[in-house]
């Protein structure tokens, strides 16, 4: 499944699948993220979510608790749950 990642405040949507982290989907469909790693530690990536759930596949990926509780997530380990709105940090 498919769903639609947008980047505020006026980005293009781009598809990202359910089985495959955002930056991916991003450079697939030539959106420029920020990155380093890719693993989720060192932090490059970071953005806020906006509207949207994405979910982790590792225990803890690299984001303090206040980070989390205001929307902060890592996309280079991050998969959507549902259609996503994001903006850079």
């Amino acid at each position: 499944m498919d769903f639609q990642v947008r980047m505020a405040p006026d980005g293009l949507p781009f598809p990202a699948p359910a089985g495959q982290p955002l930056l991916q989907s991003a450079a697939r469909a030539g959106v420029e993220m920020p990155s380093s790693c890719r693993n989720g530690t060192c932090r490059a990536c970071i953005s806020r979510l906006l509207d949207g759930r994405v979910s982790y596949r590792i225990e803890w990926p690299g984001l303090l608790p206040e980070e989390k509780a205001e929307g902060f997530i890592l996309p280079c380990v991050a998969y959507p749950e549902t259609d996503l709105l994001l903006s850079f940090r």
